[in-house]
């Protein structure tokens, strides 16, 4: 797949640096260069852009500032020589940080770790199956299972699942509740509970399937999770307490 993208800076010098690099990358197509930020947001906003290269400190508006307005509709690679804004911009869910001077193998690597999160999309069945993607083989019989991609209204979305609290089923969708925010999917219960890892995550009633190592506590078969109460089935009941150890609550 290619990816469209468009590179954000106010220095016409990185701009020329990022332009070239994205020249030589078969699979990277430069569609705009914007020293202005708020004229890169309105291009974002507008859609068909999958990956921003974004410098954090602009006039008029950060990069920071620019994460929080646009939100999750492409990917991001901060462009920055201030190391100390890492931190916060993982926190935004930025894919890469590269400091400048930005060597070319390092820019490679980062533009090719979002290529292939695009790749299990490509390969996808049925856009409204989870589709589970292995993490690196870690040396044991099976890998890892790291993340799953699920079919929201407008994309496909990239969802971690140490990231996930519950699941909550109502009618013929379900919500994924992170700590930030509320995904809602075209998905059966069913088929959920079948992708996930079992012992990881558990159904303990028909509308709702928990992380069990998000539980914060169990009082008389009611659950919570991040303040919310949830209600632990009869029909689920001894599965559940069979897997966290204790048959006494």
């Amino acid at each position: 797949m290619n990816l469209n993208c468009i590179v954000v800076d106010d220095e016409p010098l990185a701009l020329d640096i990022l332009e070239d690099y994205i020249s030589k990358v078969p699979f990277l197509t430069m569609v705009k260069r914007c020293e202005n930020p708020i004229e890169a947001l309105q291009v974002v906003q507008a859609g068909g852009v999958d990956l921003v290269f974004l410098d954090i400190q602009m006039p008029e508006l950060t990069g920071i500032q620019f994460l929080k307005i646009a939100g999750n509709k492409c990917h991001y690679i901060l462009t920055t020589a201030y190391p100390e804004y890492a931190l916060e911009s993982y926190d935004l869910n930025v894919s890469d940080y590269l400091l400048k001077p930005i060597a070319f193998d390092r820019f490679y690597k980062a533009v090719e770790k979002v290529h292939n999160q695009f790749k299990p999309v490509e390969v996808a069945a049925s856009p409204a199956q989870p589709i589970i993607t292995p993490a690196p083989f870690s040396g044991s019989a099976n890998p890892v299972q790291d993340f799953i991609f699920v079919k929201t209204e407008h994309k496909i979305q990239k969802i971690y699942l140490h990231d996930i609290l519950y699941i909550e089923g109502l009618k013929d969708y379900i919500s994924i509740f992170t700590k930030d925010e509320r995904i809602i999917t075209l998905q059966s219960m069913k088929k959920m509970e079948e992708a996930l890892p079992q012992r990881q995550f558990i159904r303990v009633h028909k509308s709702y399937i928990v992380a069990v190592d998000k539980i914060e506590s169990i009082e008389r078969s009611r659950i919570t999770i991040n303040n919310k109460i949830i209600p632990v089935g009869d029909t689920y009941r001894d599965e559940f307490f069979k897997v966290i150890g204790n048959k006494n609550i």
